[in-house]
């Protein structure tokens, strides 16, 4: 085999894999949670921080950090804020609060749909026909009968 054929079979499953539903279904669901992801960051950043750094005494919270290195000013007398090191934990408790608010609307997203499905689950099946009743013995007897009667006009035509 090629590499040339090699490639085109290769492209070619590429193409099928990427027409299929499913794959068109996870980039929307990507797009939107990216788009989600943004709300949610604001919300956390532009409300939610403001109000705790108020209940904290107007600390920025995205300002909380440990120095272990403070920044060092230069020669003439400027100090570089990147020559800083520090733990911005202000930061990394904002990225938390983020990923709480994002798993909690996931989580209510799946509840929601599981609740759709047991619905659906719960749904009565549609009534089947009951089975005819057993014959009683007074009509298996006279189809009895009447199978003999049957056997006999047929073989005295004979």
């Amino acid at each position: 085999m090629s590499a040339k054929e090699k490639t085109g079979g290769f492209f070619a499953e590429f193409k099928q894999f990427i027409a299929r539903g499913n794959v068109m279904d996870m980039a929307v669901g990507v797009i939107i949670g990216g788009a989600f992801g943004k709300i949610s960051t604001s919300l956390v950043n532009d409300v939610i921080m403001p109000a705790v750094s108020m209940l904290t005494g107007g600390v920025d919270f995205s300002n909380w950090k440990i120095v272990l290195k403070a920044a060092v000013a230069s020669s003439d007398g400027i100090i570089d804020p990147a020559t800083e090191v520090a733990i911005n934990y202000g930061n990394f408790l904002a990225t938390i609060l983020d990923f709480l608010i994002i798993a909690f609307a996931v989580f209510c997203l799946i509840k929601f749909l599981n609740s759709l499905h047991r619905k659906k689950e719960e749904e009565p099946a549609p009534a089947e026909e009951p089975a005819p009743p057993e014959p009683t013995k007074e009509e298996v007897l006279l189809t009895e009968i009447r199978d003999l009667l049957k056997e006999n006009s047929g073989s005295k035509g004979k």
